[in-house]
């Protein structure tokens, strides 16, 4: 038998598992005596959520490093929490800032919960919770979908692959949630900047692709300049008040009867990689990679 998803099983047992745990967690450390509650081991960790983890690891919905994040999250909160606990019972009554640290890691673990909950009930609707694009669910269908179009028509229609420049070190350098308030910022950039008709995809982290239709490769490309001036100078607002600013790489290619969508999709990629290459911020097309090579 298969493992019951995650967007079935949820987090709603394990955070309200984790809310009975932070009241017993507080009668350990504030009325030990009284409740014979004593110990580092007084308030032991919840099992819920390591098996939610498990099913969630073998779920192809679950993206693996923000799931990752979220483990090494509630294994602080309960490396803490027992911290303080061991602490109480050699004698030494728990401080204000020891107690903040765990309030403050158990509400931070609450809210990732939350949002891991939202992004698997909306998993279906075939929309990414946090950039508001389209997610993978449907990309194929709305490729083919073009491509007989464009078959019938002969009007092309073009691919862009848009890649955040040096996204990486966004989150090292200002955390993850600056990370996400960076590609929020992006998405509603590439939304405000295509057609009603037109199609965004966020692909997964920092990778978003563009579906342009009906429309040729110079079309395309003051499509996508205009884009890239737009993030370069879009101002993103950090949760401290400080303002950062991204570039974003792009590769564009035009449909041809000749290719594949794979094929089509491949020439985009190999666009992108050499935009990237070649120094960020920048727009390269298949066919002038082509056309440098050949």
């Amino acid at each position: 038998m298969s493992p019951t998803p995650p967007s079935q099983a949820g987090l709603s047992p394990v955070i309200d598992e984790h809310l009975r745990w932070l009241t017993r967690w507080h009668r350990a450390v504030f009325f030990p005596a009284e409740c014979g509650l004593s110990g580092p081991d007084a308030a032991p960790m919840p099992m819920g959520f390591i098996l939610w983890v498990k099913r969630a690891k073998d779920s192809e919905l679950t993206d693996q490093p923000a799931v990752d994040r979220l483990v090494t999250l509630h294994e602080q909160l309960h490396r803490m929490a027992r911290l303080v606990l061991m602490r109480v019972a050699e004698g030494t009554p728990c401080g204000h800032q020891a107690y903040e640290s765990v309030a403050e890691k158990f509400d931070e673990f609450i809210q990732q919960c939350r949002r891991f909950e939202k992004a698997f009930s909306m998993a279906g609707s075939g929309i990414d919770p946090l950039t508001g694009l389209r997610n993978r669910t449907g990309l194929q269908e709305e490729l083919e979908r073009e491509l007989n179009r464009f078959r019938r028509t002969g009007k092309p229609f073009c691919l862009a692959l848009c890649d955040l420049d040096k996204f990486k070190s966004v989150n090292d350098t200002y955390g993850h949630d600056a990370g996400d308030r960076v590609l929020v910022a992006v998405a509603g950039a590439i939304n405000r900047g295509i057609r009603s008709f037109d199609e965004a995809f966020r692909l997964g982290g920092e990778e978003m692709l563009i579906l342009l239709k009906d429309t040729s490769l110079p079309e395309g490309m003051m499509v996508l300049e205009r884009l890239r001036a737009d993030i370069a100078a879009l101002p993103v607002h950090l949760a401290d008040g400080r303002t950062l600013y991204v570039t974003a790489s792009f590769g564009l290619a035009e449909s041809r009867l000749d290719l594949t969508l794979d094929a089509l999709v491949d020439q985009t990629d190999q666009a992108l990689y050499e935009a990237k290459r070649t120094g960020r911020n920048r727009i390269v097309t298949a066919a002038a990679l082509k056309a440098a090579v050949g």
